[in-house]
Formats: C-alpha cells, sequence, structure tokens
C-alpha cells in the first residue's frame, strides 16, 4: 500500500471505524496536527495536543468518539486512535521493499537454504547450514552464521549480526548493528586470572519481535536465551546469557538485564533500567526509568528507585544525608529501646 492514495472510507473500513464527513476525500500522507496539510490524515491521542485539533489543516482526523465534535475538518471515529495511526503508518512507509533474489556480492554457503521469495542482500553472508524463509529479507552487510533460521517474513536490516545456532522467528524486525548469540559474560576464576566459560547454548527468538539498532542478545552457556513472541526492544539494550523474555514484553533504551534472570509476560521497562542476574519479574511489572532491580519482583504492578532530578547543591546535601541514615536508624532504635524501658 505504500505510497498509494486512498479513500478516507477505504481507510475507514480497513480500521473497523466510521466516517463523519465525506468518505470519498482522498488521503496520500500522514502528519501530526501541526504540519498536516490538504491530502494528510492525523490523529489525536494524547489530550495534551487536543489545542492543536481546531486549527489543523489535515484533511481528515483520526479522533475517539468523545473528541469528534471539537474537529473541525473530516473524522475517522476510533476506540482507539493511537492504535489506528500505528496501523494506518504502515501505509504509508517510505521504506524499500527489495524484490527476491541473491544479491552478486553476497557470500551464499552451497549447504545453505534459501526461499526463492526471500531476498539476500549486497555483500551479505550466509554460511554454512543456515536456513532463510519465504520473504524474508537479509540486508547489506548482515552475517548469518551456520545453521541459523530466519523464518518467513522476518527483516534483518544493514549491518545485523547472527552467530551460529540463532533461531529467529517469523515476521520479526531487527535493525542494524544488533549482534544475536555473541558469547555470554562467563569466566572462572582461579587465584586472580580469569578463565573463560564456553557458551553452548542459543539464542531462541519468537514471532513478531522486534529489535532495536545495536542491542545484544547473548547466547545461552548451558541452556538457551529466549526472546518470547511479541517481544520489543529497544536501541542499546543488553540481554544477558541464559535470560528468559516473556510474551510482549517491552523495554526500552539503554536497559539491562544480567544472566540467567526470567522475566514475565506483558512487562514494560523504562530507558536505562537494569536487573540483576538469577532473578524473577512477575508477569505486568512496569519499571519506571532508571530503576535498578537486585531482588526478584514477585507480584505485578508498577516499581520504581534512585531519586528525582535536583540542582546539584540539593543532590549533594542529600548525599550526605543518606551516609548518616545508617546512624539515624541505630540512634532510633537506641530511643525505642529506652522508651520501652520506661514505659
Amino acid at each position: 500500500m505504500t505510497n498509494k492514495v486512498h479513500t478516507l472510507g477505504d481507510i475507514a473500513q480497513a480500521l473497523g471505524g466510521r466516517v463523519i464527513g465525506d468518505e470519498s476525500v482522498q488521503i496520500s500522507g500522514i502528519a501530526t496536527l501541526q504540519s498536516a496539510g490538504e491530502g494528510q490524515i492525523s490523529f489525536l491521542a494524547n489530550p495534551s495536543y487536543g489545542r492543536y485539533l481546531k486549527e489543523t489543516q489535515a484533511t481528515a482526523v483520526i479522533v475517539s468518539p468523545d473528541m469528534a465534535d471539537e474537529c473541525p475538518t473530516n473524522v475517522l471515529l476510533l476506540d482507539n486512535p493511537y492504535l489506528g495511526y500505528a496501523r494506518l503508518s504502515h501505509w504509508f512507509d517510505p521504506e524499500p521493499n527489495p524484490e527476491a533474489g541473491i544479491h552478486p556480492s553476497a557470500v551464499v554457503d552451497p549447504s545453505a537454504t534459501i526461499a526463492e521469495t526471500a531476498w539476500i542482500g549486497p555483500q551479505a553472508v550466509i554460511e554454512a547450514d543456515a536456513s532463510i524463509a519465504d520473504h524474508a529479507v537479509i540486508g547489506a552487510g548482515c552475517v548469518v552464521g551456520q545453521r541459523c533460521r530466519v523464518g518467513e517474513g522476518s527483516r534483518l536490516n544493514p549491518r545485523v549480526t547472527l552467530y551460529h545456532d540463532v533461531v529467529v522467528g517469523q515476521r520479526c524486525l531487527i535493525l542494524s548493528g544488533a549482534v544475536i548469540g555473541s558469547q555470554g559474560f562467563g569466566f572462572a576464576n582461579e587465584k586472580g586470572v580469569w578463565h573463560r566459560i564456553a557458551q553452548v547454548g542459543r539464542v531462541v527468538i519468537g514471532d513478531d519481535v522486534e529489535i532495536g539498532a545495536n542491542t545484544t542478545i547473548d547466547r545461552g552457556a548451558l541452556d538457551d536465551t529466549v526472546i518470547g513472541d511479541g517481544v520489543k526492544l529497544d536501541n542499546l539494550i543488553q540481554i544477558a546469557h541464559n535470560v528468559s523474555i516473556g510474551d510482549h514484553t517491552a523495554m526500552a533504551a539503554l536497559t539491562g538485564i544480567a544472566g540467567s534472570t526470567r522475566v514475565g509476560r506483558h512487562c514494560v521497562f523504562g530507558g536505562a533500567s537494569g536487573v540483576g542476574g538469577h532473578l524473577e519479574i512477575a508477569d505486568n511489572v512496569h519499571l519506571t526509568g532508571m530503576t535498578m532491580v537486585t531482588r526478584s519482583l514477585k507480584e505485578p504492578g508498577v516499581y520504581s528507585s534512585g531519586t528525582g532530578v535536583d540542582t546539584n547543591r540539593k543532590w549533594q546535601k542529600s548525599v550526605v544525608r543518606f551516609r548518616q541514615l545508617d546512624d539515624l536508624a541505630r540512634k532510633l532504635r537506641e530511643l525505642e529501646k529506652k522508651l520501652l524501658k520506661r514505659a
């Protein structure tokens, strides 16, 4: 559907919405309320942007039913305007879709299996016994290691590296610079000297997973590192060896998960969150940004840690008080004992 013109009526039918206004108007693009012009459709999902609604120049706007009377132009009613925008955004995505085939500069081992409808880009390397399924796209400069499997409709953007024995499910998207299946950080210490432990597990990625640019997922030491169906990982995330992430969990940039931790389903981790090793995180846990988890979280809910931003002068004073907390707690216990004796 990319780069095509659609009527508002066609869009409404596809998204399951209802039009108030002219269903025959033609839509050729999507934009914000502030910047949209003739032929473009916009949306209102966040009430804080409602002030732009009355002044928008968009040909149509996706809104919830309670905002329909506020819109001066054609309206597409949806209960979830943001979801409607998300689905519609793919209609106007300019990202090119390569045709099937293997670029002449790609290096493909004779034992690899490449579906006829797949695309292998320039200077990509497909190693022995790897398997690339129908409609998969392997971008320029990617490396797909020995015995890897890339599922139907999955896409590796340029310069993705899959080490050996990585399994990628169907309809996955892995952005540039991601490294999947590298050696986990495992060492044994002998008299101060570190000895590497061979990492013999795999990385197994489910269906409909997205992995951001320069994110790294280490292979398992013994068992596999597992990324469940529908997981969304932002850029610059580190997933250590033997971690398991449950279905439909989302993690924002700079999150780090230490080894052998199990994360539940439908969790949301804010940016720069950190989770220690060998822990268990329940389903439906939400970590706000920069939360550091050092113990297992057995109940769903919202968790936070750290301190809020302040001026440096006030922050320095707070640090001094933090260091005094142990002494204050000890003095408080002594006072409690004295009061109990007097009682």
